[in-house]
């Protein structure tokens, strides 16, 4: 048993050891860089899957080392662990060392203050009492103790003081800031929640206006989301009860079609504010980098895209409008592919499963500004990112398109299965600009009628980020503190002369770096003795060398 303790005690001391926690903090360093270069899960799990899909066995194997989940890994989550336990056991008797030393009184002058490396003596003409209240004066700032003669080690009355005390602080509170930055960070994402949701403006590019989109979110439902995640203790109930309503998304342009800026005119209504009509609601601008702030939660626009709409009428008449977001493939003019999934109208095919055989499904890419290359000009491109000529090249299939399977379906691509097994069959590929039809073989008009722009928004919260700055700004100004305060002694032995004269005798002692505190204590002998500052002395005025005599 004494054994397993002595192990324990040892454990802990090399744990608790200023040279481990900073070999951990470079390994933790080291282990972060596969989070920086991989893709992962918590912010792109698209990504993640295309590049396990396309790099096989090696992907495989980062996937069992969680080089995709890094930040959330077991073993980055126990050195972070380890991190803070060697932390705080640095800090606990760090801390109470610098109390027994702020505490104790500056140390007693050693016996031949010549051998210190600032040193300096000299006499004034005024008596002790005199001096030694000027002292006093001059290191009013600093921690200051007396000793009698009897108390001296060189026999003689002295002042010792100290300053720079606060740079052990400083370093002290460095420590805690970290501690409390790694500890607030993990706690906020304990309990914090991010969700995304796409709402389609009412700003397009028809020639017809469209059936009007729902252009209102609520923050009422986890399943209100596009995606949502949380914290492992939020249970889904603690949402913060808003709505907004997007009314536009507009998108500034470079000639070269870098973006410049984004802008979202929204309402939002708070609590009970939300039964109040539109028109009393909150006007905000929402721009990239200016969030919404609205009791605790912010409102971010994340991005955008372009939102097709197509009409597909049935020989019987009958027709169907929809809108949906397609996915930008190309970040910089906008590319855009996507799917729209039709049920024909029930009256048409009575019998359920004619009905089934008979979905349409539309695939292709939208193009906001259209440019078509090629050898026979149909291969769409974008040349803009606005939407200044919309154009769409799509595959229009018939068949089962999986819409009752009660299986979940990508929303921007079609199921390959139901491709390759033939129940969906392509029966027309087609260009379009906007508002052109094609009519397929059985009557059925498919007409492309323009696009709405779509703008991504994000909802956040964390309480504990007002906390993470606080600790963090504490500890970069603490660091900036130990840098900056020296650590720094100085004694003052004073010896009376028959004549009524004081002769002083001052010595210096660097605790931490040097630099800086010799022209301090230069100032300070000079000050005592009543020398003038050499660079203001002219050669005929300069101090016989018999009056003062400083070695450094």
């Amino acid at each position: 048993m004494r054994t397993v303790v002595t192990y324990l005690k040892k454990a802990w001391h090399w744990l608790t050891s200023m040279r481990t926690a900073l070999v951990l903090l470079f390994i933790l360093a080291i282990v972060a860089i596969p989070g920086a270069l991989l893709p992962q899960r918590s912010l792109n799990q698209d990504n993640v899957n295309e590049y396990i899909a396309n790099n096989g066995r090696l992907a495989e194997i980062y996937d069992s080392l969680q080089l995709f989940d890094v930040f959330e890994s077991t073993w980055f989550i126990a050195i972070l662990t380890l991190l803070t336990i060697s932390l705080v056991g640095c800090i606990l008797p760090r801390s109470k060392d610098h109390y027994v030393a702020w505490k104790t009184p500056p140390t007693r002058a050693p016996r031949n203050l010549g051998r210190l490396p600032l040193h300096a003596e000299g006499t004034t003409d005024r008596p002790v009492a005199e001096v030694t209240e000027h002292a006093r004066q001059l290191l009013k700032r600093w921690k200051v103790a007396e000793y009698s003669a009897a108390e001296d080690r060189a026999g003689k009355f002295s002042l010792s003081a100290e300053r720079g005390y606060g740079r052990e602080m400083a370093n002290l509170l460095f420590h805690l800031g970290l501690v409390g930055m790694i500890v607030t960070v993990a706690l906020g994402r304990m309990v914090y929640y991010e969700g995304h949701v796409i709402v389609v403006t009412e700003s397009g590019n028809y020639e017809t206006p469209p059936i009007e989109q729902n252009t209102e979110f609520c923050n009422t439902s986890t399943a209100n989301y596009d995606s949502f995640r949380a914290g492992p203790l939020f249970d889904g109930t603690g949402l913060t009860t808003f709505c907004f309503d997007a009314h536009d998304f507009a998108a500034d342009y470079l000639p070269n079609g870098q973006a410049e800026m984004f802008t979202s005119n929204i309402s939002y209504a708070l609590g009970e504010d939300i039964n109040l009509p539109k028109e009393e609601w909150t006007d905000y601008e929402l721009k990239v980098n200016h969030p919404l702030r609205i009791a605790g939660d912010r409102v971010y626009l994340q991005g955008h895209g372009f939102a097709p709409t197509f009409t597909v009428t049935w020989p019987d008449g009958e027709s169907r409008t929809q809108t949906v977001q397609w996915r930008p493939d190309d970040p910089t003019f906008f590319l855009s592919s996507g799917v729209m999934r039709f049920d024909p109208p029930a009256g048409l095919y009575p019998d359920l499963f004619d009905r089934r055989q008979n979905q349409l499904a539309i695939q292709g890419l939208f193009a906001p500004t259209a440019q078509w290359e090629g050898e026979n000009n149909e291969l769409l491109t974008s040349q803009f990112p606005a939407m200044n000529d919309p154009a769409v090249a799509i595959d229009i299939y018939r068949g089962d398109a999986g819409l009752d399977t009660g299986r979940a379906q990508s929303l921007f691509s079609l199921d390959t299965a139901l491709l390759h097994s033939g129940q969906l069959q392509k029966i027309e590929r087609v260009n379009l600009l906007q508002g052109d039809s094609v009519t397929l073989d059985d009557g059925t008009t498919v007409t492309f009628d323009g696009a709405s722009e779509f703008a991504n928004y994000q909802i956040s919260r964390d309480p504990f980020q007002s906390w993470v700055l606080v600790t963090t700004v504490v500890m970069l100004a603490a660091l900036v503190g130990s840098l900056l305060i020296r650590r720094r002694r100085i004694w003052i032995r004073f010896t009376p002369l028959a004549d009524g004269s004081t002769r002083l005798e001052l010595g210096g002692l660097a605790r931490t770096d040097r630099a800086g505190w010799g022209p301090e204590f230069d100032r300070i002998h000079r000050e005592l003795l009543g020398l003038p500052d050499p660079d203001e002395v002219d050669d005929d005025e300069l101090v016989p060398a018999d009056a003062l005599r400083v070695s450094t």
